[in-house]
């Protein structure tokens, strides 16, 4: 089994056209982990395995179900849990973009969530992937302390709605 493969099918499933595959995800992305398999044509081991060696923890298990914990593009918001953010968050993106940014603040695109970081590190690698790499700073205090909710992806990826630029600044 190629793992990184199985991987991608996984998320373009779970994250982006599970009626490709014949899927239904309930209103929190879940599907059952033999429906998966089935549409897929692969095993609940190999599906496990993707799930607990996969570097960015794309995939959460529970009760016989699975999700994506992040990056969708369906329409509509998956929800995901709530939590306290660090005080400070990091958002990587290309050099190209940094202006608007800052001028209308953060916006999913065609993603339900603007994705943020708790590591400078991991916000610098996301904005190579467009370009030379720019970080923001996220006063997620400010933005928590006034209403905005952040959300737990993973270990790595906040998730959060819209971002007014007041509480983005570059690194």
């Amino acid at each position: 089994m190629d793992r990184t493969r199985l991987s991608k099918r996984m998320s373009r499933a779970l994250r982006h056209d599970p009626a490709r595959v014949g899927l239904v995800l309930d209103g929190a992305g879940w599907t059952p982990v033999e429906a998966l398999c089935a549409a897929l044509e692969v095993s609940v081991a190999d599906v496990e395995d993707v799930v607990r060696h996969g570097s960015k923890q794309r995939f959460e298990l529970a009760d016989g179900r699975i999700r994506a914990r992040y990056g969708h593009s369906l329409p509509g918001h998956i929800t995901m849990p709530a939590g306290d953010p660090p005080p400070v968050l990091f958002h990587g993106t290309a050099a190209g973009t940094v202006e608007a940014i800052l001028r209308d603040g953060l916006h999913p695109g065609g993603r339900q969530y603007v994705h943020l970081s708790p590591s400078e590190a991991t916000a610098r690698a996301v904005g190579a992937r467009h370009g030379r790499p720019v970080v923001l700073v996220v006063d997620a205090r400010a933005a928590a302390a006034d209403g905005a909710v952040f959300r737990v992806g993973n270990d790595d990826t906040w998730l959060t709605d819209d971002l007014d630029p007041r509480y983005l600044r570059r690194a």
